[in-house]
């Protein structure tokens, strides 16, 4: 069956939650692929004023997509552009920092366990016989201190993710995204892109690949990669000449930063096992009809998945994995703060 099932899978997991800006619902689904690739991460208390919500669609395997799924939003909130309240440089430098932590022993470690490829015991076993010189086991994660051990010369995975990042705090949305998933907002039933699908036919991308040495084949990065951006994928990153953000395929993200007004009735983030189904647009008119019946946002991201789902693997479309989160925004007024 190659890459797809006999039939899909359609369990659905879920979850919702909410706090005085917003609520949110998420759900995910396997669907007629042979893995599921597909992670997200929702805090709606990334601080005591900000939230964070992000997908990742990995390819080649889930460990990439999972990775950023457990340690990007802590990047964010330890670079010292994030304390002083610029959210928009953390999140660029957490996604770029996703490359370097998934090097050498320590990377490959947690790759390992995350990706199956080691169970949790034996990466416990591998851990203490290989862990650092004077090390403590109790380190914070985020601290990423150098490992020695049989793999400290790794150069990353071969495997990727795409990454598309919301974080809101009062009135600010901040977009972060590196990949072809994709952020929405419907501003008065009306949907509005907020991220840009990076694609090798992109004239910027494009560009960048051609530079740093690379090729264009029926669409995809040197006849592989049907997307231009992405977290890993280290074998498109190995021109040593150049910076992280001029390679082949780069983590590097678009950034935008957009203020919120009374409005913008909600935020959609999905990978593109959703947009390769519906447009922004079409999306969002099936989510407002929705929601004149149904209160709970992660029952409308299990409605989307319905829809999108292919009765059969014949035409491609609707037969990826899925993921999907949904916020919507409380008022202003209504949360207790102005729009001033």
């Amino acid at each position: 069956m190659g890459i797809y099932l006999s039939s899909p899978k359609t369990e659905k997991f879920s979850d919702d939650g909410e706090n005085n800006r917003l609520r949110f619902g998420l759900s995910s689904m396997q669907g007629w692929r042979a893995t599921m690739e597909d992670a997200h991460a929702a805090i709606p208390f990334l601080d005591s004023s900000t939230s964070f919500f992000g997908v990742y669609d990995g390819h080649g395997g889930k460990a990439v997509s999972k990775f950023c799924a457990k340690y990007l939003h802590h990047q964010v909130r330890k670079h010292e552009a994030y304390l002083a309240g610029d959210i928009g440089t953390s999140v660029h430098k957490a996604f770029l920092r996703m490359d370097e932590m998934m090097r050498g022993q320590k990377g490959w470690r947690e790759l390992a366990v995350l990706g199956d490829a080691i169970n949790k015991f034996s990466g416990m076993i591998e851990g203490l016989i290989w862990s650092p010189r004077g090390g403590n086991r109790n380190e914070l994660v985020d601290d990423w201190p150098f490992e020695e051990g049989p793999h400290s010369d790794f150069s990353g995975p071969t495997s990727g993710s795409t990454a598309c990042v919301a974080i809101i705090r009062d009135n600010q949305l901040v977009v972060a995204n590196a990949g072809d998933s994709r952020c929405v907002v419907s501003r008065n039933g009306r949907a509005y892109n907020l991220s840009r699908d990076h694609k090798p036919d992109l004239e910027v991308e494009r560009e960048r690949i051609l530079k740093a040495g690379g090729f264009i084949h029926v669409g995809r990065v040197n006849g592989s990669l049907n997307l231009s951006r992405a977290i890993g994928d280290m074998e498109f990153k190995q021109n040593k000449f150049l910076p992280a953000e001029k390679q082949i395929i780069t983590a590097n993200p678009d950034v935008n930063i957009v203020e919120l007004h009374d409005d913008d009735e909600f935020i959609v983030l999905a990978c593109d096992g959703i947009w390769d189904c519906m447009s922004s647009q079409q999306l969002v008119d099936f989510i407002i009809e929705q929601l004149k019946s149904e209160s709970k946002l992660s029952a409308v991201c299990e409605k989307v998945f319905d829809r999108c789902l292919a009765p059969s693997t014949a035409g491609g479309e609707g037969c990826d994995n899925m993921t999907m989160i949904l916020v919507q925004l409380k008022k202003l007024s209504e949360s207790g703060m102005s729009s001033a």
